[in-house]
């Protein structure tokens, strides 16, 4: 069964969502059934399915239905039975979160986990929305290594665009196809408490440290709030930004810090979206894409084929995997369902770390 939401596009979705949530708030029984009927009319001719979710449905109903995104991949029945009622950590970021279709279908893959009965947990970037935020309001942030040197006047536009832009728009996309959600950070809660990074580079004989400002390492996590969260059926959605024990904000490598939050929930996964295949022997030839690595060898090749951006994507992975998550694999976010197939096929995508080969 579809979901009613799929037929619509994003401005057409936050408009019943929009009026629908009024709705919700209408004091008057008469008037609420009266505004959802006209609302439900508008999409009557052009939007059957959305029309009858308008004047029926509810959360629990949609979370039963078969998501159509699950009718488009051959699924193996036994990988989807091993994941249910399994936490599966979704660290969600590159241009599957600027491009507009690529999110309706993240988001659409991830109900679609939901909908089999899997416990998904979703931590995401926003590397681009920050850089746009401060080139509007004319802040200017350094970067030291390909980190983000972070003042206090930064962290607080930081902070907007990822919990108040990002996090609250994929919120909202989860609501569109009927599911429920929660956006919070690694502050609410105490989810997780960060410490002052410290870069430092070996320079001949002696160690050059530079300040990065509010950047952050975690050093603790505390799953109470996200455990409460998935107990109640709701779909977290995690900003990485956490506190320290000096009650400074921290802005900390989204990649990371959802490998320690996988790791603190024993996720059965750790799936990273990311704009490439996975990694490669050679990234100018596909055919060199290297299908599974074990934690050693992945850690014997950081800084020889594991490069650039890809380090701290590779040691999320290993952190998850060090805490027990099952398995971690970083996948293509710009595929077609790409989620979905990494979870729930047979089909070899993207790199898999993981301790012992099939």
């Amino acid at each position: 069964m579809p979901q009613p939401f799929d037929h619509l596009d994003p401005e057409g979705q936050a408009l019943v969502m929009e009026e629908l949530r009024a709705i919700l708030r209408e004091p008057d029984p008469v008037v609420a059934d009266r505004r959802r009927r006209e609302l439900a009319d508008r999409f009557r001719s052009v939007h059957p399915a959305v029309a009858a979710w308008i004047e029926g449905a509810t959360a629990e109903k949609a979370e039963t239905a078969r998501h159509s995104s699950l009718d488009e991949i051959a699924i193996e029945p036994s990988r989807a039975e091993r994941l249910r009622g399994q936490v599966v950590l979704v660290k969600y970021g590159g241009n599957a979160m600027v491009d507009d279709a690529r999110k309706q279908s993240v988001i659409g893959d991830i109900c679609a986990l939901k909908s089999l009965g899997v416990v998904p947990v979703i931590v995401h970037g926003g590397g681009p929305v920050i850089s746009e935020l401060l080139e509007e309001v004319g802040v200017e942030t350094p970067f030291v290594a390909g980190q983000r040197k972070t003042d206090r006047e930064a962290m607080s536009y930081v902070e907007m665009a990822l919990s108040g832009k990002v996090n609250s728009e994929l919120v909202k996309l989860i609501g569109c196809h009927g599911y429920r959600s929660v956006g919070i950070s690694g502050k609410d809660g105490g989810l997780v408490t960060a410490a002052k990074r410290i870069h430092r580079v070996k320079e001949a004989d002696r160690v050059r440290r530079s300040d990065l400002g509010q950047v952050g390492d975690v050093t603790s996590v505390d799953t109470h709030l996200l455990r409460t969260l998935l107990e109640a059926g709701y779909i977290p959605v995690v900003a990485p930004i956490g506190v320290g024990a000096d009650l400074e904000d921290y802005n900390i490598n989204a990649d990371v810090f959802a490998g320690h939050v996988a790791a603190a929930l024993k996720a059965a996964a750790m799936i990273v979206l990311t704009d490439v295949e996975g990694i490669f022997l050679d990234l100018d030839d596909p055919a060199t894409l290297i299908p599974e690595f074990t934690p050693h060898a992945a850690r014997d090749e950081i800084g020889r084929i594991i490069r650039g951006g890809m380090i701290p994507k590779i040691e999320s992975c290993l952190v998850a995997l060090d805490g027990g998550v099952g398995e971690a694999r970083i996948v293509n976010g710009m595929t077609e369902h790409a989620l979905l197939t990494a979870l729930l096929t047979d089909e070899k995508t993207g790199t898999t770390i993981r301790e012992h080969h099939d």
